[in-house]
């Protein structure tokens, strides 16, 4: 696919104010600091369109770039670990869920997960949340540069079959590095192709 607009659109603080069309979206979660706007920025080809930090729970609203004027890629607020009070992780929470479980145009959620980190009870508790609630997911395997070449298959496999002892079919998964663009191709593709059959 390629990608030969991307225009930030903007950032809402809850479901019933984003975009009233009916694009696909495609959104991205994860914990905080996984790297979402990174993979969003890669895969876009534009360097500062989701704006990175290196501190946690940067990304507060829900955040719209519409992509060559057809679909929308969608950066949601990361949920477990931010340097947050309860009343906002819970404003947080519920932004999430209301997203995730009402948004008719969400057409599949990516959830972000960094490869050099064993399997989190916060995102299989995620995860399942998504699988009990039917939530259309694939998960993506973000700073596979950290790793060494030859860890990275080896460790996202160890991950599904941790996934396994709960889930009787696993979710697509893809392996990727904002930093050298790996698995960008595979993402886009796999959009590509559910957008081609909507």
């Amino acid at each position: 696919m390629n990608i030969k607009s991307a225009t930030y659109i903007g950032s809402k603080p809850s479901v019933e104010q984003c975009p009233a069309d009916k694009k696909a979206e495609y959104a991205f979660i994860g914990r905080s600091n996984v790297g979402k706007s990174s993979l969003i920025n890669a895969l876009t080809l534009r360097k500062n369109l989701a704006l990175t930090s290196s501190t946690p729970g940067k990304t507060m609203c829900i955040n719209h770039f519409l992509i060559n004027d057809e679909w929308y890629l969608v950066d949601l607020p990361g949920y477990g670990y931010a340097q947050r009070s309860k009343k906002a992780v819970d404003k947080f929470q519920k932004m999430i869920s209301d997203y995730v479980l009402k948004r008719e145009q969400l057409i599949c959620l990516f959830v972000l997960i960094d490869i050099r980190h064993e399997a989190q009870k916060v995102d299989l508790a995620f995860l399942n949340f998504l699988g009990s609630n039917g939530v259309p997911f694939a998960i993506v395997f973000t700073k596979a540069d950290k790793l060494a070449t030859t860890k990275v298959k080896t460790t996202a496999a160890k991950y599904m079959e941790v996934l396994k002892e709960e889930w009787e079919e696993l979710p697509p998964y893809f392996i990727t590095s904002s930093a050298s663009k790996l698995g960008r191709e595979e993402l886009l593709a796999y959009i590509d192709d559910i957008n081609k059959n909507l």
